[in-house]
């Protein structure tokens, strides 16, 4: 049975990138590409970012390749992830052989609870000087993360938290965490999020595993991509228990959009983790060595110091794999 795999570009240079990855998995296998629309230029000619048939679309597929978002990136990717029922954002950050890293020796995986904390969307503005925020937190939701990290990290992991501040959510966090582990036999290490921040830069090779809750999770990964060359490196997958979507980290570039220098590498990086998400394991890992070899010799996009273009690098990927 040919797998279907949704695509939906969104903006900016999600239109370049991801079509750059589709050609990536078209080399290595049979698949049933269905495409979608989402994201900004679709709110303007529809009223509508997310509209209700991509939703459906992606909610049945057997996994969905995404690009980026502008002004809406909050109206459509906080929905897709919960059509495909993600409890874990997987954030990879990994310096690259010939990439100008500030810390080439990073290498580490961020496993981000992906359906709480400030992003669940409980906004209110009460008058014109006060507007709050409710921060969710839920024993089940981190239980469920937790899980997930003891099967991806047995050897163990670091778990970043807030807790000596925000004592009921991040406490409560800390504790669903840290329990599943201990009932599992797996070691965990706690660290506060904010002096995570600065021992990562220190010393990052101290770091593998870290399990954040959402904001965090966020934050400390597009930290870490700092320490690698940039968000343009770094692909992320959402996790369900049927169903997934994988996008690059980086946002919509407004700045480079439709000169067609982008670098599609998070891109396909992402749809490795895609592969290997359907069971297809050693071409995910063909897909990952060709892009870090051509990372590692060239061409280069702008962003990484070279003047390529995202097809001339996109064409070198396919080439590595003949």
């Amino acid at each position: 049975m040919t797998e279907e795999i949704v695509v939906v570009e969104g903006d900016g240079i999600g239109k370049e990138v991801v079509p750059a990855a589709v050609s990536v998995l078209e080399a290595v296998g049979d698949f049933e590409f269905v495409r979608h629309d989402a994201g900004d230029a679709v709110k303007e000619e529809t009223g509508e970012a997310l509209p209700r048939e991509t939703y459906d679309a992606v909610a049945a597929a057997d996994a969905t390749l995404f690009g980026a978002a502008g002004e809406t990136a909050a109206d459509v990717i906080l929905p897709l992830r919960t059509a495909v029922e993600s409890f874990v954002n997987v954030r990879p950050a990994r310096a690259y052989p010939g990439v100008d890293a500030l810390r080439p020796e990073t290498d580490i995986v961020f496993l981000r609870e992906n359906t709480e904390g400030v992003y669940s969307g409980h906004e209110d503005r009460l008058s014109d000087d006060l507007s709050t925020l409710t921060r969710v937190v839920t024993t089940s939701a981190s239980e469920r993360l937790a899980e997930f990290a003891c099967d991806y990290a047995p050897e163990g992991f670091h778990v970043a938290h807030k807790a000596n501040v925000m004592r009921e959510t991040d406490g409560r966090f800390r504790d669903a965490v840290t329990g599943v582990a201990d009932e599992k036999g797996v070691e965990t290490e706690e660290v506060l999020m904010d002096a995570f921040a600065t021992h990562v830069c220190l010393d990052p090779e101290q770091f593998d595993v870290v399990v954040c809750p959402n904001l965090a999770g966020d934050v400390l990964s597009d930290l870490a991509a700092g320490l690698v060359g940039g968000l343009g490196l770094l692909p992320s997958a959402n996790i369900g228990s049927d169903n997934a979507l994988f996008e690059p980290v980086h946002g919509t570039a407004p700045d480079i959009a439709g000169e067609g220098v982008a670098n599609p590498s998070a891109t396909i990086l992402s749809a490795a983790m895609l592969l290997e998400h359907l069971g297809y394991d050693e071409e995910g890992t063909a897909v990952r060595e060709a892009v870090e070899s051509t990372l590692s010799d060239g061409p280069r996009t702008p962003d990484l110091g070279g003047d390529a273009s995202t097809e001339d690098v996109t064409e070198a990927i396919i080439d590595e794999l003949d």
